[in-house]
């Protein structure tokens, strides 16, 4: 191992020397490039996160990692070749061999020429360890464990002969056990990553050598290399676009592993390299040079030029594919390799594989810390009180007990000597305090949780079968104290399906299913089933002053957030009402696509020329791209609403065929037409719209599409009674929760046009303001239009996100929503997800440029928060819960009460480029200071770094436990970072799951993950250290007791094989049932009751205050247990008139006491039976005497006949008795004074399970369930239109009129409530359970 470890090392250095020579050619190669910045070590991942990426490829974000022609990298200085040890383990294990770029040069199809630069190769690598380097470092990140490296110290101590009164076998195997056993764990990941990076390195793809394709494996692709993509494949490395298939040189990718976002974007070569197309000896036969910045990870952006044919030709980020990308709507395209592997934006982006401990082990670091310092005092006062034992008295004793040898004769020498050897002695004496068991313990439990994980069927998702997975078994317990949840939100929160809902079409509204009987409204919820709703009064309404109690449950949450009664339909109702419209005529209509409101298809039919108009206009105002697969019509879309959007007109008769760069063809209602293509006025951020000019049959119209605020200010006078009724659809369709749009159009005279289509020209080609005359061009013509209607469309939430993210937030986690999607994407996912209200005082939004602006933002925002936090009146009302014995929500009489969190709150929104200025050190606590105070933070288009760094903001200055969830390769690098990364199985791949701790198949399993999983890891791994330290000081004191009766002379009290299988076999069993399968509450109360979730957010349950409580209990406990039965057997006789005050009886006896009042203490602390704590308990207790049985008579032990003397006397019995009664006496009466007098709210939902399992029996069958709706019924009525950055039309108006049912059947009670006496015998009335007595 040493041979090929110092190989390794070697090698590495002889690896840094030949770059070195190598470096020294490419600066004589690049003399006549003049250069002048600096080149500077690469700095340390734990100095920031952002350095420790950027530190591959220069710095990042700013214009230090930019390419600088001028500039000359002076020699780097290296370390001697025969460098200190210490500097060559730093080398091995941290520092980066390679020199900082400052300009990278690139000749395509010349291989000799970019080898002299020592590119990396596109080989990837995310494991950690290697063959050579796995022992020593995996050794190295053992031993910092310090128990770890404490007991290996004991190891050398016990192999000292003189000093030692116990064998090192005892401390060697449970110690090469843990290393062994955390070994494999640790080589079984790092196993499965290799395997990962193979599947990876061992694609294919087409490379160019020497002017033929071959088929090469992606790690063999190097830079320079010309590679051929083709349609729907990834692309293997980051390379600059020659040549496509299609026209102009455009190609189409989806970047989902980039950023996350399914739509396609598009890319277009050079004019001038377009020509290649695929002649393969043109391409070949390519000689230009590519000088371009440096390796960097900043995806939005590259700088470049190409020099060929004695021109130079720009190169930006347009004209690069990245790896990670995949190629669509593209049949091929040819590019030149720029950056490969590591290199690569993706990669940069990852992150690094870093070692994760909870805080627990931490904790552990400090408390075993703090209990050697404890050891060391302990053996020192026994040191000293035996150099004075045997000074005074000891010497005098020589001849009935000698000295050894090694001691010095004289009485003074003698005794310091002795002292000295004493103070080893006692130290392998008392390890014990902490044994090596306890980590092998933890490791057990550790693993044993992970699969109660793996195995948990409620965490299944059935559509798929996907389980979850513990993918590490080392932060189990962490779950447990989660106080930052970061999500990911496009296939994270969201199914990133958008679904055509409703319309509102001329003044008239479609999509809403009514019943004709009562007029209330028909909605479909998550589980497919359709539901009716009636409103009711919110009693948020009646109190507003009521507070979130600590012990509120979800249902008390969302109950008056959904504010309905919800009832089921009759199966005669369900088949009258739900069935959907029949598109089947139609050849192009998708089986998938429902819709239910037939009045629209009846409109259709009967050709109304406003509904034919508003889907002709969704036919044609779009940039998706079709594409036959397979004889069979698909899209391509930008957005995913534009998708639904050209989706809905399809299934409705109106299908978008092809395009050409001129023409746009349709087929409606079965008539192919085709519309030359005049202009597109695309979409930005300021506009908010998009127009399309097409011309047909000599007339020429203008279609636009956009938001409902923009299309409004452009409307010709005239129309005030159209745009009324569709101002009240767009309130009720935003009201639920839906995107919107409204549709106009302009017929538009040719003359006029090609006046316009002039000017439009002239402000394209300027080079001066060029947007400004465009904008003003486009305002020109986008005015005077007639509006035709408006869409509504439904992203879908994943099932169960609202109910999950509410009931996280009563359990005290704070959620951030991290995604690379637009603002108004993001923050109308905010409001249907409920991490936006309508409750709140305001929402900020900080979308500034510059650093001035962004910090003038952010202390504006800070002074409103004050100025509200110091303005608002002291809460007086507390809400408290009363449990009462007659309801179905509580038992007893216990009230909680708590001052809770007001409701309101502030909601801060940030984009991505606002957030470089906000993550500045200058400005990045100023940042934490404002999103720390808001209810809701949510940060969009942010990169996958931005992501990594707002994760480590807040784990540097809040100090709290914090967890990523992502289901992308964007995401990667948040779940790195933070404490615990969870991967989402989704449609985005599988590298945020190999990437994570943890994967689950759903956001919503997060919930249980967390409540019930995490909570119970965490409350049995903390009941578990408590009982362990415990019951080693209970052990192991025993012998300090003892010392004063042996002249501190490091006698041991009990037989050696006790003191070697006390922790392995008599209470390793039930400790670990315990830590196993305890539970406090079971998992249907955890869930609605989250509050139990708060000690984790507080380390409430194990800390040093209830370590020294745990060690103090066990203190006193070996007091009682020594000096009881010491006090029994000192001069005792047994019946025959024999003395039994020898040591072996004594030891025996106490050995045995130790043994049942530890086994009674873990039966007081074990809340949670099963056939497992019965078999360990009274199994351990059976096993000690039979074991003492077989080790003493059996093998003949040095105590053999000690307990069966001891067991044959009634005074045994009677000492046993007492000793138990002494110690388990004040805890049972302890306890139930804090339970019945201070109980906690795990007591309260226990004390209420126990009786509601005692009432079952005297329930009716009946049960109280409550059906989930698809939405709430209150919602922000912001619109919500797919590619806007600002709020639209504003704040829902509450008026009974949106409210309130369309066409309701005459005898309809007034408010909306169908009267019960309906007969009606299928129907079942289901009601959502009330919440617990409020009073206030």
């Amino acid at each position: 191992m040493v041979d090929d470890f110092e190989l390794e090392i070697l090698e590495l250095e002889e690896e840094q020397a030949r770059r070195r020579r190598r470096s020294r050619v490419v600066s004589s190669f690049r003399r006549d490039v003049p250069r002048t910045s600096k080149a500077r070590p690469a700095p340390v991942l734990l100095d920031h996160v952002i350095e420790g990426w950027g530190s591959k490829g220069g710095d990042v974000g700013g214009e230090k990692g930019v390419r600088a022609p001028t500039a000359k990298a002076p020699t780097k200085k290296t370390p001697p070749l025969h460098s200190s040890i210490y500097e060559t383990l730093n080398n091995l294990f941290n520092a980066s061999t390679r020199e900082i770029e400052t300009e990278r040069r690139i000749k395509p199809n010349n291989p000799e020429f970019n080898a002299q630069f020592n590119y990396a190769k596109n080989y990837i690598k995310t494991s950690k360890y290697t063959l050579l380097n796995f022992i020593p470092y995996n050794l190295f990140e053992q031993f910092q464990r310090l128990a770890n490296f404490y007991f290996l110290c004991l190891l050398v101590l016990q192999l000292i002969p003189v000093i030692s009164s116990l064998t090192p076998v005892t401390t060697a195997v449970p110690l090469i056990g843990v290393l062994m056993v955390t070994g494999i764990k640790d080589a079984y990941d790092d196993y499965q990553r290799h395997r990962s990076d193979n599947q990876v390195n061992r694609r294919k793809s087409y490379v160019l050598r020497n002017g033929q394709l071959a088929e090469e494996m992606w790690s063999k692709v190097e830079v320079g290399d010309v590679i051929r993509m083709e349609n729907n494949q990834f692309v293997a490395a980051d390379v600059l676009l020659l040549s496509t298939s299609e026209p102009n040189g455009l190609c189409y990718i989806e970047t989902s592993e980039l950023d996350g976002e399914t739509n396609l974007k598009s890319k277009q070569c050079l004019p001038e390299t377009e020509e290649f197309g695929q002649d393969v000896g043109r391409i070949g036969s390519f000689q230009g040079e590519i000088r371009c910045e440096p390796p960097n990870n900043q995806l939005n952006k590259f700088d470049g030029t190409l020099y060929w044919d004695n021109q130079a030709h720009p190169l930006d980020n347009d004209k690069i594919l990245l790896r990670g990308c995949i190629l669509r709507n593209t049949q091929w395209c040819y590019g030149v390799v720029i950056f490969a592997g590591k290199d690569t934006k993706l990669m940069m982006n990852s992150g690094k594989t870093k070692f994760k401990r909870t805080s627990i082990d931490r904790l552990l670091n400090f408390i075993i810390l703090g209990i050697v310092f404890f050891l060391l005092s302990m053996c020192l006062f026994c040191t000293v009180a035996c150099g004075i034992w045997e000074t005074l008295t000891g010497q005098h004793f020589r001849i009935f007990l000698p000295w050894d040898s090694l001691v010095p004769p004289e009485p003074a020498g003698g005794a310091a000597v002795i002292a000295l050897l004493v103070f080893f002695s006692y130290a392998i004496v008392l390890n014990t305090v902490v044994p090596i068991s306890l980590y092998v313990s933890v490791e057990v439990i550790r693993l044993c949780q992970s699969f109660l994980i793996n195995w948990d069927v409620a965490l299944c998702y059935a559509p798929t079968g996907v389980h979850a997975k513990a993918r590490t078994t080392t932060l189990n317990e962490e779950l447990g104290q989660i106080e930052y949840i970061f999500s990911d939100k496009t296939g994270t929160l969201t199914q990133n399906i958008m679904t055509f809902n409703k319309c509102s079409i001329a003044g008239r509204s479609f999509g809403d299913i009514i019943d004709p009987r009562t007029g209330e409204s028909l909605e479909i919820n998550e589980s497919g089933t359709w539901i009716r709703k009636k409103t009711k009064k919110s009693s948020s309404q009646r109190n507003a002053n009521l507070r979130t109690p600590p012990d509120a449950t979800v249902d008390n949450l969302i109950g008056p957030l959904d504010e309905t009664e919800v009832n089921l339909l009759s199966d005669e109702e369900y088949r009258q009402y739900t069935r959907s419209v029949d598109l089947s005529h139609n050849p192009y209509h998708e089986s998938s696509f429902k819709f239910y409101d037939h009045a629209l298809t009846d409109a259709l039919d009967a050709s109304d020329p406003s509904c034919e108009l508003f889907f002709r206009l969704l036919a044609l105002c779009h940039t998706v791209m079709s594409e036959d697969k397979n004889g069979k019509l698909e899209y391509q879309a930008q957005s995913p609403d534009e998708a639904a959007l050209v989706s809905a007109a399809r299934n409705f008769g109106f299908v978008f065929l092809s395009r050409t760069p001129n023409s746009i063809t349709i087929s409606a209602k079965g008539t192919e037409e085709m519309y030359e293509l005049l202009c597109i006025l695309d979409f930005n951020n300021v506009r908010k719209r998009m127009s399309v000019i097409l011309k047909r049959d000599g007339k020429i119209r203008l279609y636009c599409k956009g938001a409902d605020s923009i299309i409004y200010e452009r409307l010709k006078d005239g129309q005030e009674s159209l745009k009324y009724h569709t101002q009240e659809h767009l309130n009720k369709f935003a009201g639920e929760g839906l995107r919107t749009l409204c549709l106009a159009y302009k017929d538009l005279d040719g003359e006029y046009f090609q006046n316009w289509k002039a000017r439009h020209h002239e402000a394209a080609i300027s080079l001066d303001r060029r947007e400004e005359k465009l904008d003003a061009i486009y305002e020109e013509i986008e005015k005077d239009l007639i509006l035709l209607g408006a869409t509504a469309i439904e992203d879908k939430l994943q099932d169960g996100v609202p109910q999950t993210i509410a009931n996280l937030a009563i359990a005290g986690i704070k959620i951030w929503v991290l995604t690379g999607d637009k603002q108004e994407t993001a923050i109308n996912i905010g409001y249907s997800c409920q991490l936006l209200t309508d409750d709140m005082l305001d929402i900020f939004i900080i979308d500034a440029h510059t650093a001035s602006e962004v910090e003038d933002q952010l202390k504006k925002y800070r002074e409103e928060i004050r100025n509200v936090n110091a303005t608002s009146q002291p809460q007086t009302n507390l809400s408290v819960v009363t449990f009462s014995i007659y309801s179905d929500e509580g038992v007893g009489q216990d009230t909680l009460s708590d001052a809770g969190e007001p409701n309101g709150g502030f909601a801060l929104v940030i984009n991505g480029h606002s957030l470089v200025w906000a993550l500045s050190p200058k400005f990045e606590q100023l940042f934490l200071e404002v999103a720390s105070q808001c209810k809701s933070v949510i940060c969009c288009r942010v990169t996958p770094l931005q992501k990594a760094l707002v994760v480590d903001l807040v784990k540097r200055y809040k100090k709290a436990v914090t967890l990523a969830v992502g289901d992308g390769a964007n995401d990667v690098s948040m779940i790195k970072t933070a404490h615990i990364g969870v991967g989402i199985s989704g449609q985005e791949g599988l590298q945020a799951v190999l990437a994570s701790d943890y994967s689950v198949a759903q956001f919503r399993f997060l919930e249980r993950l967390l409540l019930v999983h995490g909570r119970w890891s965490y409350y049995r791994m903390c009941k578990f250290l408590r009982y362990f330290f415990y019951k080693n000081f209970a052990f192991t004191l025993c012998h300090f007791w003892f010392a004063f009766f042996v002249a501190f002379s490091a006698q041991t009290l009990f037989d050696p094989m006790f003191i070697s299988v006390y922790n392995l076999f008599y209470t390793s069993m039930p400790v670990l049932a315990l830590g196993i399968f305890e539970q406090d509450v079971n998992a249907v109360n955890s869930i609605k009751f989250p509050r139990l979730y708060s000690p984790g957010l507080n380390n409430a349950l194990f800390n040093k205050r209830e370590f020294f409580r745990s060690a103090l209990h066990g203190f006193l406990t070996s007091c009682v247990l020594f000096f009881i039965p010491f006090g029994a057997y000192y001069n005792g006789m047994d019946q025959d008139g024999r003395s039994m005050a020898d040591q072996q009886t004594f030891g025996s006896v106490v050995a045995t006491i130790l043994v049942i009042v530890v086994t009674v203490q873990i039966c007081l602390d074990t809340s949670y039976w099963t056939m497992f704590n019965h078999i360990t308990i009274w199994g351990s207790l059976i096993f000690y005497f039979l074991l003492q049985y077989f080790y003493n008579f059996v093998i003949g032990g040095e105590y053999v006949g000690a307990l069966a003397k001891a067991m044959g006397e009634p005074m045994f019995y009677f000492t046993s008795l007492l000793t138990i009664v002494v110690l388990m006496l004040p805890v049972m009466a302890w306890r139930f004074y804090w339970v019945d007098v201070h109980p906690t709210l795990s007591d309260k939902v226990r004390f209420k399970q126990r009786h509601d399992a005692k009432m079952a029996s005297k329930r009716s069958d009946h049960d109280m369930l409550r059906t989930p709706s698809a939405r709430r019924s209150r919602r922000s009525i912001r619109s919500g239109y797919a590619f806007a950055h600002q709020e639209g039309f504003g704040r829902l108006i509450t008026s009974g009129k949106i409210m309130r049912p369309r066409n309701p059947k005459p005898g309809a009670m007034s408010n909306g409530r169908t009267s019960n006496l309906r007969p009606d015998a299928n129907r079942v009335s289901v009601v959502a359970p009330a919440p617990s007595t409020v009073e206030v």
